[in-house]
């Protein structure tokens, strides 16, 4: 299998590595709430982000075309601008009931849009095998997110002094800023967004 990897598919991997260490750091945050570290949880999201556009760079530049590249990419990125950005917001507190539903929103509007992109990608094409454009915002936008709660996370506006409060709604709670995360999962999965692909 390792025989079969390009240098795109490495830095796939890359991408896919760095989502995984954020989500330990927060689970570490969580467990021993040691902060000391935690910063990096941030800055590994942006380091997949930056593996995630030289994987596209390689793979465009590269003669040899990868059997894995698609899948892998799909995979990586549901780790680092899903998954990764999901258990950030509720390590720094969007912990109630109705935040752990946005938050899952988002994460499965994420891998919705990664299938349908997967699954349409010969049908967008121009012919070439160049997809013209995303259709729904591309899940890398999420790092937007993390650029928020990096910002509250430096302001100390986390867990219970959190922007905009909590409040009770019905059987849970819910904090608005996790609004973003909705916002963000339907941008993901509408039909109606087309964002032409470079």
């Amino acid at each position: 299998m390792v025989r079969s990897y390009t240098i795109a598919d490495l830095f796939t991997l890359g991408n896919a590595g760095c989502g995984t260490i954020s989500i330990f750091l927060c689970l570490n945050y969580i467990a021993e709430g040691r902060n000391k570290f935690f910063w990096i949880a941030f800055v590994l999201l942006f380091v997949a982000l930056a593996c995630d556009i030289m994987d596209g760079y390689w793979a465009r530049r590269s003669r040899r075309q990868s059997v894995l590249g698609a899948d892998l990419d799909s995979l990586a990125d549901i780790v680092s601008f899903g998954v990764a950005p999901a258990v950030l917001g509720f390590t720094l507190g969007l912990r109630g009931g109705w935040d752990m539903l946005i938050l899952a929103f988002f994460v499965v509007c994420g891998i919705s849009r990664l299938a349908r992109f997967n699954v349409t990608a010969a049908a967008l094409s121009d012919g070439s095998g160049k997809v013209k454009y995303f259709e729904g915002t591309p899940i890398p936008t999420s790092i937007l997110i993390v650029m928020v709660l990096g910002v509250a996370f430096a302001q100390h506006a986390i867990e219970s002094a959190t922007w905009f409060g909590a409040y009770r709604l019905g059987p849970a709670t819910v904090h608005p800023l996790t609004l973003l995360y909705a916002g963000s999962g339907a941008g993901m999965i509408s039909a109606t967004i087309r964002i032409p692909k470079p």
